[in-house]
């Protein structure tokens, strides 16, 4: 499994939390049991407060895996998925 870093940008007037269906939905799809379905972990997740951002740490096979996990997203903002690595593997290859 590799890991990624996923960024989720949207706009105010965009915003999942404001819509009473979409966010709940939303939420639903972020859940443990969902996220396998598409071959993801999740590790963390954190909203920005005020900034209309949401961070993930997913662990999945590959990227495509996350590309089609996030795509519920990427209809109200941007998505922007980054290969990662915990600290322990930069350090063992001596390099970010």
């Amino acid at each position: 499994m590799s890991l990624y870093v996923v960024q989720h940008k949207h706009t105010d007037s965009t915003c999942p939390a404001r819509n009473r269906e979409m966010g709940p939905m939303l939420l639903m799809h972020l859940s443990g049991e969902n996220a396998g379905k598409y071959g993801v972990k999740i590790d963390s997740e954190a909203v920005v407060d005020g900034a209309h951002t949401l961070y993930l740490i997913v662990e999945a096979t590959d990227k495509g895996q996350v590309e089609k996990f996030m795509e519920p997203f990427a209809r109200v903002g941007s998505v922007l998925i980054l290969p990662a690595s915990v600290c322990e593997v930069v350090v063992e290859r001596g390099s970010c």
